[in-house]
């Protein structure tokens, strides 16, 4: 994994991404991963306002958002990243928890289906694919469907000219160094990322 995730990886991306200014990037992330065209991105602020009061093993997510696409289907997305304990708790756990807050934001909007996208620093799933969709049936009218990214499984070529999805998983995880700094030149929403993630642990104190 990239090392300017280390310590908290949720805590400190979220305190870097939650704010109007930089949604650019996650909608940039968004759609490299899902392959789609955003129109427009909205933060949910429901988490950040509720995560002081969290217990540590609930404190987790580095984004909450509601998307509208281009064929206007509205979509509510919320990212983490996971460590090796309880994977699959975690992952139940924060699709309730984005899904369930739609109704916390009292302005009107309808219930939108929710899909997460989960990083992972471990393999975890039998499959060699480094990108998963598992979808749970639901008795509701939206299935349950959450996305797993398996950073180790992950290999960039050496002989290919970066795409944007490949960019994204060769910054995330931080090699082959070489890659990793083609990336960031190479697309403007990684490098805004990279100099905020330096600029926040030039600045970082212990709380």
């Amino acid at each position: 994994m990239n090392r300017k995730f280390i310590s908290k990886s949720n805590r400190v991306l979220r305190k870097v991404l939650n704010s109007k200014e930089n949604l650019d990037i996650i909608k940039d992330l968004i759609e490299a991963f899902l392959e789609i065209q955003i129109e427009e991105i909205t933060l949910n602020p429901y988490l950040e306002s509720k995560s002081k009061n969290l217990p540590a093993e609930e404190n987790f997510g580095i984004a909450d958002v509601r998307i509208t696409m281009k064929n206007q289907e509205e979509l509510n997305v919320g990212i983490q990243f996971i460590d090796g304990c309880y994977a699959q708790n975690k992952m139940l756990l924060y699709y309730a928890q984005i899904h369930s807050n739609q109704i916390e934001y009292q302005d009107g909007r309808e219930i939108a289906k929710t899909i997460t996208l989960n990083l992972l620093d471990f393999n975890y799933l039998k499959a060699d694919n480094y990108f998963n969709k598992i979808v749970i049936p639901s008795k509701t009218e939206n299935q349950i469907e959450l996305y797993v990214i398996e950073l180790p499984k992950f290999k960039t070529s050496h002989e290919k000219e970066l795409q944007k999805k490949e960019a994204w998983m060769t910054y995330l995880c931080g090699k082959p160094e070489d890659k990793m700094e083609k990336a960031i030149k190479k697309f403007n929403k990684i490098e805004k990322l990279d100099k905020l993630l330096k600029e926040y642990w030039e600045n970082e104190v212990m709380e």
